[in-house]
């Protein structure tokens, strides 16, 4: 009896824990469910607020036709004649790669040489790193948009890309995983011959793959969705990304067309959906794979 009583407590537990994840999950898709139903709507069904205008069926056609309306209402860009959402995408992606690369070679190199190398006072500077991330970003901006402006780097690929080229979480994480990986695997690279850098590309590189995905992840979410920082530094639209982009369906003459603006979000989100498809395996590993040792 008191056994049928456990399993039954541990059956029970189970559907609680699921269900909590189930209806999170429905949560958290339900605006992407929106965005993507809106834009399918026409004008009319956003302005009345119709929830599902194309039930029963035939009651409204779907509106894909938003998808080509809402790139033809984004405009063209004279200089290289091509629509301002291609420009947007092209100036989305060079940023976020090139930030993606430096943060990448930054983090890997700093993680390492906090961890391998015997540095003076290494512990210190690894807490004054660590305390950069207390510093509210809203804070910097505004020195930051000085400093743009004191360069000459205002309007230029170099104030959206530069001032990103380090990231502390990523130095943080990679730290927290090369702790893990055995010295044994230094010292024995040592007796070949090996250098840090051989070892540190042959040995720490392979085995941190889960780790070093899980900050491109998120360095390559948060430059793709980056708003604030590149409606400071940038006046044309020819170097606006994708995010700043959507600022031009919010007035226009006819008003704010939000199903034009749901169409433009849909193209925003797809690339950023498809690198997590690809990298999830990595990303679940890397969390889940990287403790607190140090």
């Amino acid at each position: 009896m008191t056994a049928e009583t456990h399993k039954r407590k541990i059956y029970w537990g189970r559907v609680f824990i699921y269900t909590v994840l189930i209806v999170g999950a429905v949560l958290s898709a339900l605006p992407f469910v929106y965005m993507l139903m809106t834009s399918l709507k026409s004008n009319g069904s956003v302005i009345v607020n119709n929830f599902w205008p194309w039930w029963p069926l035939g009651s409204e056609p779907l509106q894909f036709n938003n998808y080509p309306d809402a790139i033809r209402q984004a405009g063209m860009d004279r200089q290289w004649g091509v629509p301002l959402i291609v420009r947007y995408f092209i100036n989305s992606i060079l940023v976020a790669f090139a930030t993606l690369a430096g943060t990448l070679i930054t983090s890997i190199l700093a993680a390492y040489a906090l961890t391998h190398i015997k540095l003076p006072g290494g512990n210190v500077i690894f807490l004054l790193i660590l305390t950069t991330i207390m510093i509210p970003n809203d804070l910097t901006l505004v020195p930051k948009v000085v400093m743009m402006f004191n360069f000459g780097w205002y309007n230029t690929y170099a104030a959206l890309i530069v001032p990103f080229l380090a990231s502390v979480f990523g130095i943080f994480l990679l730290r927290q995983f090369f702790l893990q990986i055995p010295k044994d695997l230094f010292e024995a690279a040592l007796l070949d011959g090996a250098g840090h850098l051989q070892y540190l590309r042959s040995v720490v590189v392979p085995l941190s793959k889960p780790a070093i995905i899980t900050i491109a992840l998120l360095n390559f979410i948060a430059s793709w969705d980056s708003f604030k920082w590149p409606l400071l530094v940038t006046r044309d639209a020819s170097m606006r990304v994708l995010a700043v982009g959507l600022q031009q369906f919010n007035s226009s003459d006819g008003g704010t067309q939000t199903q034009w603006m749901m169409a433009f979000a849909a193209m925003v989100v797809i690339p950023v959906v498809v690198f997590y498809f690809f990298t999830q395996k990595y990303f679940t590993e890397g969390i889940a794979r990287t403790g607190i040792k140090g």
